[in-house]
Order: C-alpha cells, then sequence, then structure tokens
C-alpha cells in the first residue's frame, strides 16, 4: 500500500515536471521571437494559455496610478458615453497638444515634440539627428543602439559592477572628450540598473559636453521615481532645454502612469528639430485616446490626485527594496526608479531563476542575460502594489532561502 502511495506520487511529480518543461519552452520560443524586449502579457496569455501569471513584475509601471486613470475614463468617458467622440474623431496634431504640454511644464511649445510612446521619439532621434559616433552607456535600453543608422557607430561606455552600476561624471566626461562623438545618450534613472546621477551631477555633464557633442539626449522616463529629498520631490534637467540648445529630453508616460497600452510619449528638443519631425510624417501621430490622457495629464486634479499616489508607490517601493536586501543569495543593486536589478549568487542561471518564477509562482520577471555591459546573472525585478510585492517576498524567500 505505502508503494502504490509513493509510486503515483512520483508519477504526479513527474507529469508536473513534464508540464513545466513544455511551458517553459513555449515560452523561451516567444522570448526569442521578441529579440532583446520581452513579450508583452497580451501575447504570453493568447499564445500559452495554460499559463497562470499572477504578478507582471516585468512591466515597469505605478499600478495605482493605472487604476486612477481607469477612474477617470470611467467617470468621463464611459458612464457619460463621451468615448464615441474619442473613437469617431481625428485627435488633434502634434502642435495642439504640443500647446497644452508647453504651459503645464513650462516649456516654449514649440519645442515639444509629442509622440506615438517614447519608442517613436527615440527611433526619431536616432534616425534622424544622430551621425557618425554616438556614446552610450551599458547596461541600458537597448534601443538607443538597435536604432542608430548604419552609417552611425555606438561607442559603449561600461558602468562598472564593482561601482554597483552607477555613473561616474569625471569618468565619463572624461572619456567623451576623449572620443569626440556625435552624440551621447544618458537613461536617468538607467534601465535595467536603476542607477541614478543627481541633478548636480548631471547639469554639470550637459554643461561641459554641450559644446563637445551635436546632441545631448537625455531619457527620464523614470524620473517620476526618482527623488532627492525627504519631499520626494523629482529633479528633472527639462528647464536645461532653455539654455543648451543642443539638448533632447526624452519621456515616456507609459512608467509613472501606468497606460502603455494607449501609446504616450514627448521629447522636448530645439525648435528646427522639432519642425523637421512634424514636416516628415509626424504631424498626426496620436491617437484618440493618447489625447484624452494628455488633456487630463495638464489638468490640477488629475495632477494632485497623481502626485499622492506617486509618493505612496515610491514608499511601498523603497519598504519593498529594503525587504529584498535581507534575502540571502542574491544581490540587490542600488535604484532610483521602480524596479531592481538582482544577481542570482546560487548558482542558478538567469534563465532558470525566470522561468521558475513564471511557470511554477506565476512570477514575470525580465531575464537580463541579453544585455549588453552584464557579466553574471541578472534579472530585473518591478515593483508592483504593496499585495503583490508580498506575494513576490514571499516567493523570493522560499526560492532562495
Amino acid at each position: 500500500k505505502l508503494f502504490i502511495i509513493d509510486k503515483s506520487l512520483i508519477m504526479e511529480l513527474i507529469v508536473n515536471d513534464n508540464m513545466l518543461s513544455e511551458l517553459g519552452k513555449k515560452f523561451m520560443t516567444l522570448k526569442s521571437a521578441s529579440g532583446t524586449h520581452s513579450p508583452s502579457m497580451l501575447t504570453i496569455l493568447e499564445k500559452i494559455p495554460d499559463l497562470k501569471i499572477k504578478v507582471d513584475a516585468c512591466f515597469l509601471s505605478n499600478p495605482y496610478a493605472t487604476d486612477l486613470f481607469l477612474e477617470y475614463f470611467n467617470n468621463e468617458l464611459l458612464k457619460s458615453k463621451k468615448i464615441s467622440r474619442v473613437l469617431e474623431f481625428y485627435p488633434s496634431q502634434n502642435s495642439v497638444i504640443a500647446d497644452l504640454l508647453g504651459e503645464h511644464l513650462g516649456i516654449n511649445p514649440k519645442k515639444i515634440f509629442v509622440c506615438n510612446g517614447a519608442i517613436e521619439a527615440i527611433q526619431a532621434v536616432m534616425h534622424q539627428f544622430v551621425k557618425g559616433k554616438v556614446v552610450i552607456n551599458i547596461p541600458t535600453f537597448s534601443s538607443y543602439y538597435e536604432f542608430i543608422n548604419k552609417d552611425s557607430e555606438a561607442v559603449f561606455y561600461t558602468l562598472e559592477k564593482e561601482n554597483t552600476f552607477i555613473l561616474d561624471p569625471d569618468n565619463y566626461i572624461s572619456f567623451v572628450k576623449k572620443i569626440k562623438p556625435n552624440s551621447i545618450v544618458i537613461i536617468n534613472p538607467n534601465n535595467p540598473d536603476g542607477g541614478y546621477i543627481k541633478y548636480r551631477d548631471l547639469k554639470r555633464i550637459v554643461e561641459e559636453l554641450h559644446g563637445i557633442v551635436e546632441n545631448i539626449i537625455v531619457d527620464e522616463s523614470f524620473i517620476h521615481f526618482a527623488f532627492e529629498n525627504s519631499d520626494l520631490e523629482l529633479k528633472s534637467i527639462i528647464q536645461l532645454t532653455d539654455e543648451v540648445s543642443n539638448l533632447i529630453i526624452i519621456k515616456s508616460m507609459s512608467k509613472d502612469f501606468g497606460i502603455a497600452g494607449i501609446r504616450a510619449g514627448y521629447a522636448v528638443m530645439d525648435e528646427e528639430k522639432v519642425e523637421q519631425l512634424t514636416s516628415n510624417g509626424y504631424l498626426w501621430n496620436l491617437n484618440g485616446l493618447a489625447e484624452y490622457f494628455f488633456r487630463l495629464y495638464t489638468r490640477t486634479d488629475f495632477r494632485n490626485k497623481y502626485e499622492e499616489i506617486r509618493k505612496k508607490y515610491i514608499i511601498e517601493t523603497l519598504i519593498f527594496i529594503s525587504e529584498l536586501n535581507k534575502i540571502r543569495n542574491i544581490r540587490v543593486y542600488p535604484t532610483k526608479a521602480n524596479f531592481v536589478l538582482i544577481e542570482i549568487l546560487d548558482g542558478r542561471t538567469a534563465e532558470e531563476i525566470t522561468n521558475t518564477l513564471l511557470i511554477k509562482y506565476g512570477i514575470y520577471v525580465r531575464n537580463c542575460s541579453d544585455k549588453k555591459g552584464l557579466k553574471g546573472q541578472f534579472i530585473r525585478l518591478a515593483a508592483r502594489s504593496a499585495s503583490e510585492n508580498d506575494q513576490v517576498l514571499l516567493t523570493f524567500r522560499d526560492l532562495f532561502e
């Protein structure tokens, strides 16, 4: 009788193991098809319906901001049936939305390029204005070196693991002066590690290099999660575009507002550059939902509520990271974003951990094995709501301890 019980248990384990293995193969096929990016949640759910995802800790967004947007969307568009206007009529041209943003940001609207997600701004800037050598820090968001022209050359400045991937301003300035590139790209906070360059250091970099390079591209897509004082105030360098004509700021709205599905972003740059883009195919590049978001974004009532949940989310993220730091067999790198870069120290690979988290525990994280500049086994983990963070912590303690 005991033998029969043991045999059934063994058979169950074998069946479960085979099922996990098959799901893992299907996921790796999707990941391979996505190149250097992660397959979307919708794609995973469609292609692997047997996979049960409990926490999406791969997508980098504030879930409370998504809820806030949906509250307004439901009350103002769905219940009132005004959604028909958004769907039936053409959205406004780029310049109309730029006027709204300009007043809100305190920036000349003629310097604002509104785009269909930050990725459109990245592609437009890298194709249109970056020539010759471009210095790009690694590890970083891969699209910046994937989108350069064929006649351009990416020169990589490696952020050292020994320095916890934090950029050294003096060393960086010396490197750029030696290379003498056409352009430089800085993401602040950086992706995938969340490394943050303080305002005074980034300002010094911009001021010292603006006469040496033609384009200084700073991506501030995660700036709403960074802070330098106890009031959690963000420090953007967007106002420096008034003083430094070759400074280009790129801003995604997907991360801080959790609305990646409607594709909204903007860039701030010299008026001539904006004119060049809008007169060459980017005149009418937003959809009606994105316009609704931008109009909502500039409203005082929405911004006040958003500011409350922004700070709430940052505090919960800090608590989450503090607890992660207590877990053995992993190393959590310093971050000022809503995610952490984690190094696996127990001998298992990032692929093994990623697949186990996804298939066994239902937690989706980013495998960073394909990131240039990372030597070792790394995953990227996003902070979510407090309850989801608790699920992740329980899972990590089970998996690593």
